[in-house]
């Protein structure tokens, strides 16, 4: 078995934000030479999630609406009392980033076959920025024959 290890970079523009990294996955895998397998992406960050989902902008525009619900970010969090933490000086108020984030998980596994993901007709990776912008990094391994 051959392994290949790479990180994605990513721009985000917006607090909350879902980009469809597929693309950038495949590009990837065809520098990996790896044909059959498996490829492994994670995040580098505990406000970033990963998951794959439908790339449809009302679908994006109900999952930002949905998870803000659940975990807004004006409601009070004990994490966001930054005068009481060992934080630097630029740290956001991100406690709602980071219960979504529990919530999506920050890494996907996907199949590899014929050099390409296995993915669904309707399927896409999606990161989900939680508290942008930023620059983000992903890690990939791609690992297989």
């Amino acid at each position: 078995m051959r392994t290949h290890f790479d990180h994605l970079t990513v721009e985000t523009a917006r607090n909350f934000q879902v980009i469809d990294i597929t693309a950038q996955l495949r590009e990837i895998i065809t520098a990996s030479g790896i044909a059959e397998g498996q490829v492994l992406i994670t995040s580098l960050h505990t406000t970033v999630a990963l998951t794959v989902n439908e790339n449809e902008e009302r679908l994006l525009r109900d999952m930002e609406h949905y998870f803000l619900s659940i975990a807004p970010p004006e409601a009070r969090y004990l994490h966001n009392d930054l005068h009481l933490r060992d934080c630097p000086p630029d740290e956001p108020e991100n406690a709602h980033a980071h219960l979504i984030a529990m919530l999506l998980g920050n890494a996907e596994m996907l199949a590899l076959h014929e050099g390409a993901p296995v993915l669904g007709r309707w399927q896409s990776l999606l990161m989900v920025e939680l508290d942008g912008p930023r620059q983000r990094r992903l890690a990939v391994r791609v690992m297989g024959v």
